[in-house]
């Protein structure tokens, strides 16, 4: 089982939308974590530890995310997905842009688990 973290700013947006919207995905279990202290999940070393595939929303998350965190980080894939912060919770736009630029990512897993 492939353990996958979505991040954004504050988790209430993009990353719960990514979460939910891979929840079902076969081979895969998912979470999703924000960068902002007061998130309602922030990001800490022992979600990053759970984590095997990390997929941030911005570049910026990723700089921030190493900042903070890099030794957590060491052999971890970090994947910048290019989503700017224009979106609400499970936004139809939002969905289709994230299974576009995730799910290329996740085929290979699904194909293993099969």
């Amino acid at each position: 089982m492939l353990h996958v973290l979505f991040i954004c700013g504050r988790n209430k947006w993009r990353s719960p939308t990514a979460e939910q919207v891979f929840a079902d995905w076969p081979g895969i279990e998912v979470a999703s974590a924000g960068l902002d202290p007061v998130s309602p999940e922030p990001v800490g070393p022992e979600l990053l530890a759970w984590a095997d595939l990390i997929f941030v929303m911005e570049k910026s998350h990723k700089t921030k995310l190493s900042k903070r965190f890099g030794a957590s980080l060491r052999d971890k894939r970090v994947i910048v997905l290019g989503i700017p912060d224009e979106y609400r919770y499970m936004d139809p736009s939002l969905v289709k842009l994230l299974e576009a630029r995730v799910s290329p990512y996740l085929d290979t897993v699904s194909a293993r688990s099969s």
